[in-house]
This record gives C-alpha cells, structure tokens and sequence, in this order.
C-alpha cells in the first residue's frame, strides 16, 4: 500500500492482550479496543537498518501498524493510549473496507488525513535521516496545517493558537448577531476584527 522496501516488512500480526499488557488501560479503553478494532498489524519498521536513510538525533525508528476497524471511526483516546506503550515515533494506518486512513503524533497532537480508497492512498517517505523523515511524514498528514518553515514543535504550536483563534472568532461572531445593544455590538465588533488581524498574520 505504501511501497516501502520489502526490507522495512515485518507483517506480524500484534494481539490485542500485547497492547493492554504494555500500556496503562482503563477498563472503558481496553474494552473500546475490543469492540472498535477488528486486528492490529505491526507492517513496517523504518530504520538504518533497514532502509537506506540515517538515524535521527530524536528518532530512532518509525513503526507502521494498521489498524483494521470494525466501523469507520475510532475513539480519540485510543491511538495515544497505544503510543504511549511503544517507545518509537508510529505511524497508524486505520482502514476500513477499502478505505484507510493515516494518523501521526507530531509534538503531543494527532494529526491524520482524509479518509481515501486503498489503491488512492499514498504518503512521500522523504529525508535525509530519519527526524527529516518523521517531519515530513507528520506535516504531509496534518494537510498544510504545519508551516514548513518552522521547526515541527514550533508549527504545533502555531497550529494550536490558529485553532483557538479560530475558535473564538466563530463565538464572537455568534455573540454579536445575538447582540440588541448598539454601544456592545461595536465593541464586541472591535475584537472581532483585531482576533481577525491576529488569525491573518498567524497565517
């Protein structure tokens, strides 16, 4: 699916007893993971080793598990809780008859793309050494939402204050169409457009 070197294949299928027994479940997640996923996968491992690219000063090794689902979506708890068990940068691959989606953590937050057909689906393994890589991988899932001018923690968090921004605009302009006083709907006008401003030269 995304035509890495046969060296990089490992295909070996991970029960889902191995997850609980290495991360700190609560019962609610272990029995999300039961009923949400069908099979985990662990595919490739991306490495020195095993691809022609040099280790990174932060990462070591991309490990790459498709997460086969019973139903088009996942609980938003679950893949961190998987993370946090495995001490190697991973990218997820959740599919679902036909489709497949991927999912990466870059600086603390979960990226992922759109959902897309299996033979559609595509991602550029790019770099130098294997942070370049890692970078790279993160920016192309999070769909231009990560300035690539920026170091990857930087552009989180560039990406986290547009949200947010994001977010109080769309209050604010609820607030002032709920507005009957003339004197407050100027002034909640007034931050409106500075947040504005603000949004603008974040972007």
């Amino acid at each position: 699916m995304l035509g890495l070197p046969r060296s990089t294949e490992v295909n070996r299928r991970v029960a889902k007893e191995k997850l609980y027994a290495n991360a700190t479940l609560t019962a609610s997640v272990k029995d999300m993971i039961k009923d949400q996923i069908e099979s985990v996968v662990w595919r490739n491992k991306l490495a020195d080793s095993t691809m022609s690219v040099a280790a990174g000063e932060k990462v070591e090794e991309i490990q790459i598990f498709e997460i086969a689902l019973r139903q088009k979506a996942l609980d938003k708890r679950i893949l961190p809780a998987i993370a946090k068990a495995i001490p190697y940068k991973i990218l997820f691959l959740l599919t679902f008859e036909g489709e497949a989606q991927a999912w990466m953590e870059a600086s603390g937050t979960f990226y992922s793309t759109d959902w897309f057909t299996l033979e559609g689906f595509t991602l550029k393994f790019e770099g130098l050494n294997l942070d370049a890589v890692y970078e790279n991988l993160a920016r192309q899932i999070a769909g231009g939402r990560l300035d690539a001018e920026d170091d990857i923690a930087k552009a989180v968090e560039r990406d986290k204050q547009r949200q947010k921004l994001e977010r109080d605009i769309a209050a604010l302009e609820k607030k002032v169409l709920r507005e009957k006083q003339f004197n407050r709907q100027v002034e909640l006008n007034s931050e409106l457009k500075r947040l504005r401003k603000e949004l603008e030269e974040l972007r």
